[in-house]
């Protein structure tokens, strides 16, 4: 998210409580720091599954080459231990694109989804930032109107902005209020929301190293 605020003449009144300012800046901030940690983290785990991969992937043909080397035809003990490596590597393979199914599943897909509410919240930023805008440009006009001296243009007019003036302000106040209530409870949703996924990918990554070290010691008792 990014947020670059319009640049106008500001109106003498304080439109805006300092309080309400900060509040909205601080939840705000909170919310382009938690995209900001989205982001990072499918990219992290994209990487994390694809290294996977190939390193299985590579595994696989090492043991693929070895089975194919002329030592296997003369040695039978060293046959029937490349044989073993090739079929743990085999199925350390299959698990690992089992585990990066599950994690695309359970952890990547859910991220997506939780990162598609950022762009919308975004645009309803800058929503509330115009109408802040207007808001102001309307109140400086009724502010230098009522400081003009009261003739009947000038109090006929000051009635015609105050008039604009007050659909503008509900306008503004409304977008306010709805976003000082949803950025908070969206900001504390991400722990109902991620806690399952996060579970999911630690058993994924558990049962990897179960299927790794179960691997690790077939090969071992198939070592003369």
């Amino acid at each position: 998210m990014s947020w670059i605020p319009f640049k106008i003449g500001q109106p003498k009144k304080q439109i805006v409580p300092k309080t309400v300012e900060r509040d909205f800046e601080r939840e705000y901030g909170k919310l382009q720091q938690l995209e900001d940690q989205t982001k990072k983290l499918q990219k992290d785990l994209k990487k994390s599954t694809d290294a996977d991969l190939a390193m299985s992937k590579s595994a696989v043909k090492i043991s693929s080459d070895l089975l194919s080397n002329p030592l296997c035809e003369q040695d039978q003990e060293f046959l029937n231990l490349v044989t073993a490596l090739d079929t743990a590597m085999k199925r350390m393979d299959a698990f690992n694109q089992e585990k990066v199914n599950q994690i695309q599943k359970t952890v990547i897909e859910p991220l997506k989804k939780f990162g598609s509410v950022f762009p919308s919240l975004n645009m309803a930023v800058k929503r509330r930032e115009q109408a802040l805008q207007d808001y102001k440009r309307l109140q400086s006009k009724v502010e230098k109107y009522e400081e003009k001296e009261k003739t009947g243009p000038v109090l006929a007019k000051l009635h015609q902005v105050r008039e604009e003036l007050r659909p503008v302000k509900d306008d503004f106040e409304a977008k306010n209020r709805q976003l000082l209530e949803e950025m908070p409870r969206f900001y504390n949703s991400r722990l109902d929301y991620f806690q399952p996924s996060f579970e999911s990918l630690i058993r994924a990554q558990m049962e990897m190293f179960r299927g790794q070290l179960a691997m690790e010691l077939e090969i071992q008792e198939k070592k003369p």
